[in-house]
């Protein structure tokens, strides 16, 4: 009933930024919460942050605390990553559901076909 659709990734050198939007196509994620994951060659997908329907709670993985800001309105949730290294260099998706405890496990129903993010050393 609500796909995601991300975009903004790219190649960025280290130290750079990105912003990643992930959009709601159908209906819109006002009543969602709504992470992020990510992906790289030959790891395991991991939770990045996520943010509940109020967006009153996030949740950031240690890896990207301080350097990571997700944010929200009804129709956009976004991610902001500053002082991008090589190691955050992965498919980015994202993920949205009814259940905050669901979504910042990467758990969330309903999922985005993922956007690349590379950076350059």
């Amino acid at each position: 009933q609500v796909q995601p659709v991300e975009s903004g990734g790219g190649l960025v050198q280290a130290g750079g930024s990105l912003r990643l939007s992930c959009a709601a196509s159908g209906r819109t994620f006002s009543n969602y919460a709504v992470g992020w994951c990510r992906q790289a060659p030959g790891k395991e997908r991991e939770f990045v942050a996520g943010i509940s329907r109020s967006a009153t709670d996030t949740d950031y993985a240690d890896s990207v605390k301080g350097r990571f800001t997700i944010s929200r309105d009804d129709a956009t949730v976004y991610l902001q990553m500053n002082s991008l290294k090589p190691e955050d260099t992965a498919v980015y998706y994202c993920n949205a559901g009814q259940n905050f405890g669901m979504v910042i496990l990467g758990a969330g129903d309903y999922w985005g076909q993922g956007t690349q993010v590379t950076v350059s050393s």
